[in-house]
């Protein structure tokens, strides 16, 4: 009523403002009445105008900074936060001293990609304002943006030492200190955040990191997914009610539209999964559109895609209003969201439904989650059966799309370099060499100490890792030294180039998974190049990806399902070479006939995924006509 009420008075002032465009009370009720409605744009519009009147009237300074600040924080449209930005400066230049203009200015410019210049007004906010918790996580957020993973700890610590129930700071800890294999306290740190899960509904915590987290089950992580969804995108799926878009069913004949939404059309691991099946996509049954919202990064890889969509749209700048009637204008039937709940997420365009069938695939390995009324985010994922098998069914939002062999494609033109030297690799030579290039959060203390084991049973070996960040290099190096392994039989590989990461895989004898977050395309990548990877198959979604992969490839007698096992067969092949010969030889044949590598029957199998999908639609939709008229 309240809602009704309010509306009904803004176009009483409205009508006001016809007859009298200079009644700055009318202008200052209806820009109030504008925010009391969430319309904050208009709000700002007419916060704008009063400004010209009374130019130096901080009230209405402040009502128009709240105004942008809440269009810009609804939309994450780059145009609104340069004008936030701008306005929280001008603000700023009366107010030198408003740690809230401060803390505003920095959220606009961490947006806008700025997150050096956010740090400084964040760090000034603190001195003006030392006890705000909100300011210290905000400033953790952009100091882990920076890389400055110690600080960024120190920020979070200190933010939950001021206000110790603000959940995502407790979540941004964790997840941090995985990322620097700083184990201490972990478990009681995760045991805090299940139960929040469980018993504060309202409570922040990120999908992604919380999947990242061991002990966590896949219940609670669908748990955490509806958490998420309620919190953040209730709204949303509101306001894509009212718009209410509309899609003409298309004739016998016509192709069926398929919408790719993502933030990595670039130089990253997804291109080199998805590169050669938008390829390859039958452009007789559909027409494949690109919604990119990541930074283009100008590579071949960047390019390459933007040749093998039939239309590529760059929508960075739009808000998810503005590109979901994108999407909706160009009537796509089917809307797959790439990226999912991970640090560039933009699912909120899918949450408007601008396209009849929402499917989530490859960028977020889990589920979705729903509201509260049972409606989830998205209607399908795309998965198969060994990564969720029939009695998983309970633990993901989405109906199960099931692919027939793996849900991961696979680009068989993935550049290679040149093949190193052993020594340019600082490997040593005759060493047995046991690997993981995963990245450093997915290491857990169980899997680490699996790891010292085996190299202690195995004198004559090193273990290779990902070279991810100073501090987890230190800290495993500390760990190995507690079981009685030296420093320099731990080799981290720094990072470089796709290609030449690939061709160094040539000098690794076993790779080591981990769990419960496996290596995804980091397996399909080191089975590519005849690497075998050993995996331990664990309950939820991420901890059975590998175990997926390696039976594509025709390789289970790489997947393990306990702890014990996994260091068994770890064990019996480093000391047995005939038999790891035996299994590089037989990747290496099967390569090109396996159906891990078969980009072609992938496609096919993808298709057929999406011709089911969108059959299931029309029978729905033929149904509601019948039972309407």
């Amino acid at each position: 009523m309240q809602s009704t009420s309010s509306e009904q008075a803004l176009k009483d002032y409205q009508q006001a403002l016809l007859r009298n465009p200079k009644d700055t009370v009318a202008q200052i009720n209806c820009g109030n009445l504008c925010v009391e409605l969430k319309r904050y744009e208009e709000a700002a519009g007419y916060f704008r105008r009063l400004m010209r009147i009374f130019k130096t009237n901080l009230d209405i300074r402040n009502a128009l900074c709240y105004a942008l600040q809440e269009f810009g924080n609804e939309s994450h449209a780059e145009g609104r936060y340069l004008t936030a930005e701008a306005c929280f400066e001008e603000a700023l230049e009366n107010q030198p001293a408003n740690a809230a203009y401060l803390y505003n200015l920095g959220n606009a410019q961490r947006e806008l990609g700025k997150p050096k210049e956010a740090a400084l007004q964040y760090e000034k906010a603190i001195r003006l304002n030392p006890n705000d918790a909100d300011i210290y996580n905000n400033l953790g957020n952009v100091q882990r943006e920076l890389g400055l993973l110690d600080f960024a700890i120190a920020s979070y610590q200190k933010a939950l030492d001021l206000n110790p129930y603000l959940y995502h700071a407790k979540v941004h800890l964790v997840h941090q200190k995985q990322h620097i294999c700083d184990w201490q306290g972990l478990e009681v740190d995760i045991s805090t955040i299940r139960d929040w899960v469980k018993n504060v509904p309202q409570a922040q915590i990120s999908p992604f990191a919380f999947l990242a987290m061991p002990t966590t089950t896949a219940n609670e992580q669908k748990l955490c997914a509806n958490n998420w969804v309620s919190n953040r995108y209730a709204a949303l799926i509101k306001q894509g009610e009212t718009l209410s878009f509309k899609n003409k069913l298309p004739s016998k004949n016509q192709k069926i539209k398929i919408g790719y939404l993502s933030a990595d059309f670039r130089l990253h691991p997804l291109a080199f999964l998805v590169s050669e099946l938008i390829e390859l996509h039958d452009r007789s049954k559909f027409e494949t559109f690109a919604f990119s919202y990541g930074v283009n990064d100008k590579t071949n890889a960047r390019a390459r895609l933007e040749k093998a969509f039939d239309e590529f749209y760059d929508i960075r700048n739009l808000s998810e209003i503005d590109a979901a009637k994108k999407i909706n204008e160009h009537q796509i039937d089917i809307l797959v969201d790439l990226t999912g709940f991970t640090q560039t997420s933009r699912s909120g365009i899918a949450a408007l439904r601008p396209a009849p069938i929402n499917v989530n695939w490859l960028g977020f390995p889990g589920t979705m989650g729903m509201m509260n009324n049972n409606k989830p985010l998205f209607d399908y994922i795309l998965s198969d059966s060994f990564i969720t098998p029939p009695d998983s069914e309970s633990h993901y939002a989405e109906k199960l799309a099931l692919l027939p062999h793996c849900y991961q494609p696979n680009d068989r033109k993935r550049p290679i370099g040149k093949q190193p030297s052993r020594e340019s690799c600082n490997l040593p030579e005759g060493a047995f060499v046991f690997c993981c290039f995963n990245q450093s959060f997915k290491i857990t203390p169980e899997f680490f100490k699996v790891w010292m084991r085996l190299l202690n049973a195995v004198p004559n070996s090193v273990l290779w890792l990902l070279e991810s960040n100073t501090w987890a290099k230190q800290n495993l190096i500390n760990q190995a030294a507690k079981n009685n392994i030296t420093a320099e039989r731990l080799i981290f590989a720094p990072r470089m180039s796709i290609a030449d990461h690939l061709a160094r895989h040539i000098h690794a004898d076993l790779f080591l998974d981990t769990s419960p977050y496996n290596a995804h395309t980091t397996c399909s990548d080191g089975l590519w190049m005849g690497l075998p990877v050993l995996t331990c198959v664990g309950d939820t979604f991420a901890a059975r990806v590998a175990g997926s992969l390696l039976t594509a490839a025709d390789m289970p007698e790489l997947i393990t399902y306990s702890l014990q096992d996994y260091e068994n067969k770890a064990l019996y092949l480093a000391n047995n070479s005939t038999e790891l010969e035996k299994i590089k030889q037989k990747l290496h044949a099967t390569k090109l006939t396996s159906a891990l590598f078969d980009t072609n029957q992938f496609a096919h199998a993808l298709e057929n995924s999406y011709l089911s999908m969108w059959q299931q639609h029309l029978n729905t939709s033929k149904s509601s006509d019948k039972a309407t008229k």
